[in-house]
């Protein structure tokens, strides 16, 4: 144990020989598993044992130790602490050091595993839940999102009673409509709150509920199809961030692979994220797409520009990792492949490195499509390599399409042609 960790925590008794005390060592060995640095260990020592000496003045028992308890500490012991020095303020650092606290002690079954609600509102969700997952195989993220909307009605409404569904009145889910609507900047977005509800209704429909005046309570908001024009980057913008490729930089290979996978393959942010090592076919020059939001496999041929990036990235950047994932952590927790939030935060770097004033990583998707368009493919081929499942989704894209577009273009009114 370091200089630190010794004069932290291993002269407090109340550590030491507290209900903590035990496993500290498990939750170090958690810590160097997953390849944290020295330096990190030691903060986090140090934070669960500032919690131990918290716990002790509150009598607080290990079996007590749960999220309630770790709240209380960090919304309400921190703030304000006093305690002696050394002791550290960081909510951040004692945030993440209790949680991982919290991970050990369950592994070791020190404490309870988290409880799951058992108000009927709690139960209600949890039966729509699987029903969203197993009739309807909607993905996890729509899943979650209806399950917050729904919640906060069934809440509102009924509170710990008994979801009584005859109980909701057309101009109750008005209202609530009214209320979620304010959340969203515009109105077209309040559209998913209108899906949600009418999903959650028709569930209920099939049980044999008579819901139907709930399901036409509230209405999409107005929004034309296929009003606008899909964001592109233009072929200057494109030479642009191409020509930003290729930097030195401690993550500059793993940021030109993610790039390349986005604007020459037109992959979602999640599918980069979940490529994985066996996807790739090197000798067919192919590439798998598993668990993608159509929910599907999908194989797409592997353009030598975006497998020269990945192999560079494979070659000579990459940590060495047990994990097949193909883009993997650089920092704790190692072993890790990367998440979709990092895959847009490296794209939003991407295109602050070539001076270009974008954000949104599924730009080089849409880019991707007006690309194939302009070198002559038609929609049916553009929905074929973005994977679309209705040709309708694809039709945005028709409007990019200079070269049919010109084809149809009428004379102007009174000109010589």
């Amino acid at each position: 144990m370091g200089t630190f960790q010794r004069s932290r925590c291993t002269n407090i008794d109340w550590l030491a020989d507290g209900p903590i005390g035990p496993f500290v060592d498990d939750f170090k060995q958690f810590l160097t598993e997953r390849r944290y640095a020295g330096t990190t260990t030691n903060s986090y020592l140090a934070c669960i044992a500032h919690f131990a000496r918290w716990a002790r003045s509150k009598r607080l028992k290990l079996h007590r130790i749960d999220e309630v308890s770790i709240g209380q500490f960090l919304d309400d012991h921190l703030p304000s602490c006093n305690c002696a020095e050394p002791t550290r303020h960081d909510r951040r650092d004692h945030s993440a050091a209790l949680g991982h606290l919290l991970v050990v002690l369950r592994a070791q079954g020190a404490i309870a595993l988290p409880t799951i609600g058992t108000m009927p509102v709690d139960i209600e969700l949890l039966r729509y839940d699987e029903y969203m997952e197993h009739a309807r195989g909607l993905a996890p993220k729509t899943r979650s999102m209806a399950l917050r909307i729904v919640g906060r009605l069934l809440r509102a409404r009924f509170g710990d009673d008994v979801v009584d569904i005859a109980a909701i009145k057309p101009q109750h889910v008005r209202s609530f409509f009214a209320q979620q609507a304010e959340l969203y900047s515009k109105p077209t977005n309040a559209g998913s709150v209108v899906a949600s509800l009418r999903g959650y209704f028709r569930y209920r429909a099939s049980l044999g509920d008579l819901v139907h005046s709930l399901i036409g309570a509230v209405s999409y908001p107005a929004n034309w199809t296929l009003s606008t024009l899909p964001k592109t980057l233009t072929a200057e913008e494109v030479e642009q961030l191409v020509g930003s490729l290729g930097q030195s930089g401690r993550t500059m290979r793993r940021a030109d692979a993610i790039v390349r996978c986005a604007l020459d393959l037109g992959l979602r942010s999640g599918e980069v994220a979940r490529l994985s090592l066996n996807d790739i076919d090197w000798r067919a020059s192919t590439i798998t797409l598993r668990c993608t939001k159509g929910r599907r496999e999908d194989v797409l041929p592997l353009p030598a520009t975006t497998g020269e990036a990945i192999a560079a990235y494979l070659k000579h950047e990459r940590p060495k990792t047990s994990n097949r994932a193909v883009f993997v952590r650089n920092v704790a927790p190692r072993d890790k492949p990367v998440g979709p939030d990092l895959v847009r935060k490296t794209i939003r770097q991407a295109y602050g490195r070539a001076g270009l004033p974008y954000t949104r990583s599924h730009l080089l998707r849409h880019t991707m499509a007006n690309r194939l368009l302009a070198g002559g493919s038609s929609l049916k081929e553009v929905a074929d390599v973005l994977r679309h499942r209705s040709l309708n989704t694809t039709m945005i894209y028709a409007k990019l399409d200079s070269r049919k577009l010109a084809e149809v273009a009428l004379p102007w009114p009174g000109s010589a042609s």
